[in-house]
């Protein structure tokens, strides 16, 4: 995964935005993201000489000796230091463009030993790829370095012409800079309109050379991104490792509670309830009343009980959502709120029976946050679906402030959604309103 911070100050930290009274292209001459991409661009063409000089040097001699036993191995260390060469192009990236670049999946060897690492190295596409930025870094950086220090030495020389105009009479015998000149005719830029017009050129040059310097540099993010960085199938499938993680992790958190809920409540209010039967079945016959007094209370107890078993069945899965759907579910929850809950369900057919709960328990739980500690007067929960997604959105008039960064139950709500590929998106500035919107994907209409 890359992730291009795109300098936007002239001290250049990461994600820092500032307002300036000078125009963009005013400033960009002297802002520090200009100087440090064109030190990359100078940078890239020393650098790319040693890599494509490595680079050719090592595979040419691996596949001259593949004749012999070295050959492979020769091969296979070319590879691996073409590598590290893209580990160091990485972080040159990141320090001087503000590119971050994933790294590339590490190698997989099937057993031990040097052969294997060699099997390793040889099949790895990290590996090709990495030579192939070598190849091909260096005819780019030779055409970068070639047209950024033209335009740089040029505008500069140019833009300055008339502080140092003074220099030819002086010291090299001739009215100025010649523009041209044979054995019969000279032309000098020596009068004050030449001087300006030089001058008007030069600010022009200085002006449009970091626009240029940030356009080669856009082919260099490219490059880096595209042949130093993983593939879009190894980033795939460390995100769903991660997914699984937060799966695997939330349905245990869920077990917990459940287990949790069953000893602390119900199970707790059913022995309590033996206990008093068995009393109460001992007082029968010496005094009835208060026997009858005893189970009375103990009927009490198992309609509690009861109503605790059904909201723990309505926390697992409720069966308003099995039978009757979204629609319905939420219409159940949202008359528990504390607010007045307007709920609109504008769906054709219904989603996947795991999509249908997730998107269930995250607007309860919104809900729930909403009664908690919004202060709110009222709320609204909209669902609708858009192609293949699934949009849910639930609003509040409250004190808002809410932020999934701070580690609160938005956070563990966005990983859950995050875990079957849906996004959380909170809007909550200070003073309100809040407005949550969610986004799954919409896999299969249920039968």
């Amino acid at each position: 995964m890359a992730t291009d911070y795109g300098y936007d100050s002239g001290l250049g930290f990461p994600g820092e935005v500032r307002r300036h009274r000078v125009p963009a292209g005013l400033r960009a001459p002297f802002e520090g993201r200009t100087w440090r991409e064109l030190g990359y661009v100078l940078l890239s063409l020393p650098i790319s000489i040693v890599m494509f000089t490595y680079a050719v040097t090592m595979v040419s001699l691996g596949a001259g000796l593949l004749v012999t036993f070295l050959g492979i191995p020769v091969f296979a260390a070319g590879l691996a230091g073409c590598r590290g060469l893209g580990a160091l192009e990485r972080a040159r990236a990141r320090g001087l463009l503000g590119l971050e670049v994933a790294d590339p999946e590490p190698l997989r060897t099937r057993g031990s030993g040097f052969m294997a690492w060699i099997g390793a190295v040889l099949k790895s596409g990290t590996s090709w790829r990495t030579l192939l930025y070598s190849v091909l870094q260096l005819p780019w950086a030779v055409f970068s370095f070639v047209v950024a220090v033209n335009f740089w030495v040029y505008g500069w020389a140019l833009l300055t012409y008339p502080l140092w105009f003074w220099v030819f009479p002086a010291y090299a015998g001739q009215d100025g800079l010649q523009l041209y000149g044979d054995e019969t005719h000279h032309i000098y830029l020596d009068n004050p309109f030449e001087i300006g017009v030089t001058a008007l050129v030069g600010l022009l040059f200085t002006l449009a050379t970091p626009w240029i310097v940030r356009a080669l540099t856009t082919v260099d993010r490219v490059m880096v991104h595209g042949l130093l960085g993983p593939t879009r199938l190894s980033a795939r499938v460390v995100e769903l490792e991660s997914d699984r993680g937060v799966v695997v992790d939330t349905a245990a958190a869920d077990l917990r509670r459940i287990e949790r809920d069953l000893h602390d409540g119900a199970q707790a209010r059913l022995v309590a309830l033996a206990m008093d039967l068995g009393l109460a079945k001992e007082k029968l016959t010496e005094d009835p009343a208060a026997a009858a007094r005893m189970v009375d209370e103990a009927h009490g107890e198992v309609k509690t009980a009861l109503q605790e078993l059904r909201d723990l069945a309505r926390g697992i899965h409720p069966a308003v959502l099995t039978d009757r759907g979204l629609d319905a579910a939420l219409s159940s929850v949202a008359s528990r709120c504390t607010v007045p809950v307007q709920v609109e369900v504008d769906l054709g057919s219904r989603p996947a029976p795991a999509i249908e709960g997730i998107a269930y328990f995250t607007v309860s739980e919104l809900l729930q946050n909403i009664s908690k500690h919004s202060r709110a007067t009222w709320a609204a929960v909209d669902v609708w679906r858009v192609e293949d997604r699934l949009l849910l959105q639930v609003v509040d008039n409250g004190v808002g402030g809410a932020d999934v960064s701070a580690g609160s139950g938005l956070a563990g709500l966005a990983e859950r959604l995050d875990a079957v590929d849906g996004i959380l998106v909170v809007d909550s500035p200070v003073g309100g309103p809040t407005r949550v919107t969610a986004e799954l994907p919409w896999r299969g209409d249920r039968v």
